[in-house]
């Protein structure tokens, strides 16, 4: 078959780490046969990466480049993530779980919450979180794939992994070299551009070589190298909502079974994740640098650790938002070069997935149609602001005494948040698009495990009275709770591709 005549000759991935390795292996798999793709990266700059919890879209990715589950763990050193346990988000002494999967299964035309909220309100106290799947198994240290059967409460919960972000990386590259990607080490000193048209033509390197394409990726991190020093694609900050700027890491080794579960625990003015891997544990603390100097935040950590750190604290300074356009002519940006969550809730690498998947959805050939990356402008700008959105609600749904906290909480919050708030609180209503990111079990995690629990719910269930709403709630219950004993400890599972992981 004869190839495009407008086809791109070239693509160079410009960085390396997380995004340029993920851009390069999707590339690679995609396209690959056809079009040559370059990797320009530098040993010498460093990357972002201190570990990395995941949400589970990361399986769907890994499946498309044929990577089995095993071999990845192996790699990545990885373990496997059932959500989030958030402590002192709502008031200093709250505890709750943001699952993967649902929340129970719907027994009725009346959604599931409603009818918690109605036991609730007859003084029925038990949490929300006793009706998923996902916590029913973390709380024991449990783990297992959901079955596939959706009348089985088994086939309630979802899951996705925590890994080392660096072996990973390295994972991936070798992965698309295998498929004949092009890695050059170098470092950047000027890109070149056409003179009509204003599009990249080449990257020059420091050692005097030049790196020729039809098609820029730039990945290379916050500096953003192409898409914002040469093409001045401007940055949108939302420090006014998310106020942490900094972040300090500490690896720590393993203190006990390896939990299925990453932890954020709320602090003073910031909070801190804990992520257990095969052979240490990731641990961070992020804040905000009006309220806590560096000294401060890193004491913070060091008290703080389950066990004894493994390196010295690393420090990340960062603006929360994203590029005004995160394509500008024929060179499109992913990861950090786009813009930049806090990762509490565990969306980086998911970003970079979107990213890649959109502009494989949307990849252009050499004439450049301006429509492709007006649309993949404007589904990243509403990808980035329904996730900025989700994590706002964090913080301004607490109710803690600290300065930072106080702030938080009666700051202006974006309009669409406010509605959504405003419906829930005042009727228990969900309305979140169908196409978000993080759904109504999302929503509901956040909204009851932070204390904004409504004193309403849908009075269809008082109008349905040939339902056992209590009964139904009691047995969904019991069924978890004797689901979960069924599956083996997480450690065990781990076991089968990490022979050094303790069976507990």
């Amino acid at each position: 078959m004869e190839r495009h005549p407008h086809m791109l000759r070239a693509i160079a991935v410009i960085g390396g780490g997380s995004a340029g390795s993920m851009t390069a292996a999707a590339l690679a798999e995609a396209v690959g046969r056809t079009i040559p793709i370059t990797v320009v990266e530098s040993d010498a700059i460093g990357t972002v990466g201190v570990g990395e919890a995941t949400i589970p879209p990361i399986r769907s990715f890994n499946a498309r480049l044929g990577i089995a589950e095993a071999d990845f763990l192996r790699a990545t050193r990885g373990s496997f993530k059932l959500g989030i346990e958030f402590v002192g988000w709502g008031t200093p002494e709250s505890r709750y779980f943001h699952p993967f999967g649902t929340h129970g299964a719907d027994f009725d035309r009346v959604p599931l919450h409603h009818w918690w909220l109605r036991e609730r309100l007859a003084g029925d106290m038990r949490p929300f979180d006793d009706y998923a799947m996902c916590w029913a198994l973390a709380r024991e240290n449990r783990f297992g794939p959901p079955v596939p059967d959706p009348r089985m409460v088994h086939s309630t919960h979802d899951y996705a992994y925590h890994f080392d972000a660096g072996l990973y990386a390295r994972f991936l590259r070798d992965y698309a070299q295998a498929r004949g990607v092009t890695r050059i080490e170098g470092k950047i000193v000027s890109a070149g551009r056409d003179g009509e048209s204003g599009l990249l033509t080449h990257v020059d390197l420091s050692d005097g070589r030049r790196v020729e394409a039809d098609f820029f990726v730039d990945c290379s991190g916050f500096r953003g190298i192409l898409i914002e020093e040469v093409l001045g694609a401007g940055y949108e900050d939302w420090t006014h909502w998310l106020s942490c700027d900094r972040a300090v890491a500490m690896p720590s080794a393993n203190a006990g079974p390896i939990t299925p579960y990453t932890r954020s625990t709320a602090h003073r003015a910031g909070w801190q994740w804990r992520i257990p891997l095969q052979h240490r544990q990731g641990n961070g603390h992020v804040y905000c640098s009006a309220h806590l100097d560096d000294d401060e935040a890193v004491a913070v950590l060091r008290d703080n650790l389950e066990s004894e750190p493994l390196g010295d604290p690393r420090f990340l300074r960062f603006t929360t938002g994203r590029r005004r356009r995160a394509w500008v002519g024929n060179c499109v940006s992913i990861g950090l070069s786009s813009g930049f969550l806090e990762p509490l809730e565990s969306t980086s690498l998911h970003l970079i997935q979107m990213g890649i998947e959109r502009l494989l959805r949307i990849l252009p050939d050499r004439r450049h149609d301006p429509l492709g990356p007006e649309e993949f402008n404007r589904a990243t700008a509403a990808e980035f602001e329904r996730i900025r959105d989700f994590i706002i609600l964090h913080y301004h749904a607490n109710s803690r005494p600290e300065p930072f906290w106080r702030a938080c909480a009666a700051m202006a919050i974006p309009d669409e948040l406010a509605y959504k708030i405003r419906h829930f609180m005042g009727a228990a209503r969900l309305v979140s698009p169908h196409d978000e990111l993080f759904r109504n079990a999302s929503w509901l995690a956040v909204y009851f495990g932070q204390g904004m629990i409504p004193d309403v719910y849908d009075h269809l269930a008082d109008a349905r009275s040939h339902v056992d709403g209590a009964g139904h709630l009691r047995n969904l219950r019991d069924m978890m709770r004797r689901a979960a004993a069924t599956f083996p400890s997480h450690d065990s599972v781990l076991a089968r591709f990490a022979p050094d992981v303790t069976m507990a």
